[in-house]
């Protein structure tokens, strides 16, 4: 027997039509790339988006069609999430820090036939325009007055695309399960793999990602993602925006600590959410500056761990709760975070950040489990650690134009992660499969040292990497950037973490380096570290 309701489909035009009827007045604000900061409301956005949509539609796109860009986070890339989307049409957000061959390889992969860029980004396609294959135009996402001389071929300013055209436009009705938008992962091995997210998977994504045991996002809340528009949709928060009326603030380009801080001050968000590269840049201005986070209540953090010294900060000095958030292109991209319950308020609050650290409990509709390399499962008893597997209807199922499906036999995707289930629920990162180091038999996370030596004051970022050893197969190597006006020596370091990790864990060796890799989404890249510091201790 089936139930009596009525069959609705899922469609993200849906949203932006639900802001303007109910939340029409709610604020967009965006830092420009051009420099001054834009104003407009949900009701401007509706309209711009029906333009958009109309344009497109003159251009001869089609229910299937993807569109590339490469932009920051404003009021225009938050035209084309519902635009492009909105006429069965998939909006593919290319991140413009990866290298010019990944570049080149995604939208050629992705078919683009058109490319909508910032004006910050216009000597870089041309730097690539030859090797790009069948874009038709490109349209910069700036006003007459501020369009570039450029080489690029069919170039279209995006005012004028839409200036002219009507602000009617019925939205069309499809399933639910149609495209809406491709995002890539970084590709640290290999080409990087396009996931493919369906109109159903994003809503259904931006409803979990705006309940109260994760964002608990309302009309009320003013939230600026610093998490880019191009890195996995944002996390979802443009379409849980529209979805509940919250005020956005979107920083453009300017992701600095003064520039992030400005926008914080005039106004008054009371959720941040981005990487810890960011947050560590923020953290700096605030101390250099003595100046204080009032409005911000809750912070979320992703894309890689962040360290307990970052959590203490926030909580201690700015009163700010940190929340940790875990996921990956392939989940859409959230699928755990540490969300304040009210078992914490009660807490010692050295245990607190305990679980702070831990990546947080699944959301609903997400299954996670660990298993061994032999597709075991393991006990959830914050001891036993494996290959984390997830599934749920915002996963993966197969990447984009792959015949062969990600899943295993069981139906679970393997994450690539290393992980512990804890009895009460909670996740906690071991390390990346690739990043785990053996050494004499046991297990080393590479992760939690690096935690911990971030701890140390002149630490300012650490990274941990497994080398060869003759008697040990592989030891720990801690590689340092060290703090702003601090100078810290290997024993300094190496004494700070001889009471805090197991003797067997100690780093082999501390090295300086003015910089360490990042790939485009600022998860610390080790692929080359551990290729050159290969044979470190054997030639020592």
């Amino acid at each position: 027997m089936l139930g009596n309701m009525m069959q609705g489909q899922l469609l993200i035009s849906g949203l932006i039509e639900h802001a303007e009827a109910y939340h029409a007045d709610a604020e967009i604000v965006s830092r420009t790339v051009e420099g001054p900061i834009h104003r407009y409301t949900f009701s401007d956005a509706a309209k711009r988006s029906r333009q958009l949509a109309n344009a497109l539609t003159k251009l001869g796109l089609e229910k299937g069609d993807t569109i590339g860009t490469l932009a920051w986070n404003t009021y225009r890339h938050f035209e084309l999430y519902f635009g492009v989307s909105g006429i069965g049409c998939v909006v593919n957000t290319v991140n413009p820090r990866l290298f010019p061959e990944q570049l080149t390889y995604i939208i050629n992969h992705a078919d683009n036939k058109y490319l909508f860029i910032d004006l910050s980004f216009v000597e870089l396609l041309e730097s690539i325009s030859a090797s790009l294959n069948d874009i038709k135009g490109v349209v910069i996402l700036t006003d007459n007055d501020n369009m570039p001389e450029t080489t690029l071929e069919n170039v279209i300013c995006y005012e004028d695309l839409i200036a002219a055209e009507s602000e009617d436009f019925s939205w069309p009705e499809f399933d639910e399960n149609t495209a809406s938008s491709l995002c890539y992962t970084s590709g640290t091995t290999g080409d990087p793999k396009g996931v493919l997210y369906s109109h159903r998977s994003t809503i259904l994504h931006a409803w979990i990602v705006s309940t109260g045991n994760v964002a608990n996002v309302s009309s009320s809340t003013v939230i600026l993602p610093v998490v880019p528009m191009f890195h996995v949709n944002a996390w979802g928060i443009p379409y849980a925006a529209a979805m509940l009326g919250a005020k956005l603030v979107f920083p453009g380009p300017a992701l600095d600590g003064a520039s992030v801080f400005e926008l914080i001050d005039s106004e008054k968000p009371d959720l941040l959410m981005g990487v810890p590269t960011v947050w560590l840049g923020l953290l700096q201005y605030l101390k250099e500056t003595n100046q204080t986070l009032d409005s911000v209540k809750n912070a979320l953090v992703g894309g890689a761990a962040a360290p307990r010294a970052m959590i203490k900060e926030f909580e201690e000095k700015h009163d700010v709760f940190l929340m940790h958030g875990w996921g990956m292109t392939e989940m859409s991209p959230l699928g755990t975070a540490t969300s304040r319950t009210a078992a914490m308020d009660d807490m010692d609050v050295e245990d607190r950040y305990d679980l702070q650290q831990k990546q947080g409990k699944a959301f609903f509709g997400l299954e996670m489990t660990i298993a061994d390399d032999e597709g075991n499962e393991l006990p959830k008893d914050g001891v036993a650690f494996g290959r984390l597997l997830v599934k749920g209807p915002t996963i993966v199922e197969r990447y984009y134009k792959s015949n062969q499906s990600a899943m295993d036999a069981n139906g679970w995707f393997d994450t690539g992660d290393v992980a512990k289930i804890h009895p009460e629920g909670y996740m906690e990162i071991v390390d990346r499969s690739k990043d785990v180091i053996k050494s004499g038999g046991e297990w080393i996370s590479s992760i939690d040292l690096e935690n911990t030596a971030v701890g140390h004051p002149g630490v300012g970022e650490a990274c941990v990497i497994g080398v060869l050893h003759e008697k040990w197969d592989e030891r720990p190597v801690l590689l340092i950037v060290k703090a702003v006006d601090a100078d810290p020596t290997k024993d300094d370091i190496l004494g700070y973490l001889e009471d805090k990790v197991a003797k067997w864990w100690l780093p082999d060796d501390v090295i300086f380096v003015n910089e360490l890799p990042h790939t485009a989404t600022g998860k610390l890249l080790k692929t080359n570290l551990r290729d050159e510091y290969k044979n470190y201790l054997i030639n020592k």
